[in-house]
């Protein structure tokens, strides 16, 4: 049998380029030597308060993304996370065999505390609980991640080690798949940033809905660092390191091949092949979502037929929970 695999992206805010290179591009190949669980994960997005109309907007948004990136319904799960109750039930057992200590030392959430200062929910503080139960429910053996979220499969194997060592092996162990390239794409405006929906500046991320002329302004605008040698350095040229990486994840070519053709041409020529590089990626995709989210029939379907294979799959799971906790 397949093993495991599960991930999901909240449908909060513009899905950019990070996203698509630290994540969904992994995702691709995944389903033809696991099986996948791709979610939308609605319930994560309601710890910031959301618009109604919106969020339903960017629900159907990402869904025709997912699709028009080349994620195929006939190869994977791909559903709404709040289609499949067994999510929020779960989570509510894992409240109660989480400590308190280890999810104030979870640093996301530090970091959304500044963020929010004006809406410090209990949402916010149990975030990694859900994503515990996400992760759990579908006995998930890797979880594609970035860099930043390798603290919440962490937390997640530590519930999931407690709660076997008082009932059984109820829980697989899961295990960050982190991408060797890609995991981290930062910001275009601040290479010490990751690359963020939430960002203040627009100027910071390259949607993956931009028009042309708004990719070519972003990556001409992006910081670069001192001197004009194009050559990879994370230390040093943390900027144009970011820049080569993005380059050579949308394209076949590697770093040494691109540090090669663009030697003594400075940053200008190479910002402006970026730029020609990632429209030309993108407009396909961009083609795709039109025809997709213009069809919501079509999603509903999809998403629907996901969820029911979800469901089946995490019933098992949690029935499995309630047994071993003394509830059936």
């Amino acid at each position: 049998m397949k093993e495991n695999i599960f991930s999901g992206i909240q449908p909060s805010g513009i899905l950019h380029l990070g996203n698509y290179l630290g994540a969904i591009q992994q995702w691709i190949e995944l389903p033809n030597k696991y099986q996948c669980y791709f979610c939308i994960v609605d319930l994560h997005a309601i710890t910031v308060r959301q618009d109604k109309e919106k969020l339903k907007e960017n629900i159907y948004k990402l869904a025709a993304l997912y699709l028009a990136c080349g994620l195929d319904p006939n190869k994977c799960s791909l559903f709404i996370q709040s289609h499949v109750p067994a999510h929020a039930e779960l989570a509510w057992i894992l409240n109660c065999y989480t400590q308190l200590g280890e999810l104030e030392r979870m640093i996301q959430f530090k970091e959304k505390v500044k963020q929010h200062k004006n809406n410090i929910n209990a949402g916010l503080f149990t975030y990694p609980v859900l994503m515990a139960a996400d992760i759990l429910l579908y006995q998930t053996n890797y979880v594609p991640v970035g860099e930043d979220q390798k603290q919440h499969v962490e937390l997640c194997r530590d519930i999931a080690h407690r709660f076997n060592n008082l009932y059984g092996e109820v829980f697989v162990l899961p295990q960050p798949l982190i991408p060797k390239q890609g995991a981290r794409i930062m910001g275009l405006d601040d290479p010490a940033k990751k690359m963020s929906k939430s960002a203040a500046s627009p100027n910071n991320y390259l949607s993956l809905l931009d028009e042309p002329k708004t990719i070519e302004k972003k990556i001409m605008r992006a910081v670069t660092d001192s001197g004009t040698e194009i050559v990879f350095n994370e230390v040093k040229k943390p900027a144009l390191a970011n820049l080569l990486n993005i380059y050579s994840l949308l394209t076949d070519l590697t770093i040494p091949a691109l540090e090669k053709k663009y030697q003594n041409l400075g940053y200008g020529v190479f910002k402006k092949d970026l730029a020609k590089v990632t429209i030309d990626y993108l407009t396909p995709i961009q083609d795709k979502f039109n025809k997709f989210f213009t069809d919501k029939n079509l999603l509903d379907d999809i998403l629907m037929q996901g969820a029911n294979k979800a469901a089946a799959v995490s019933a098992k799971t949690l029935n499995n929970v309630y047994q071993a906790i003394g509830l059936k």
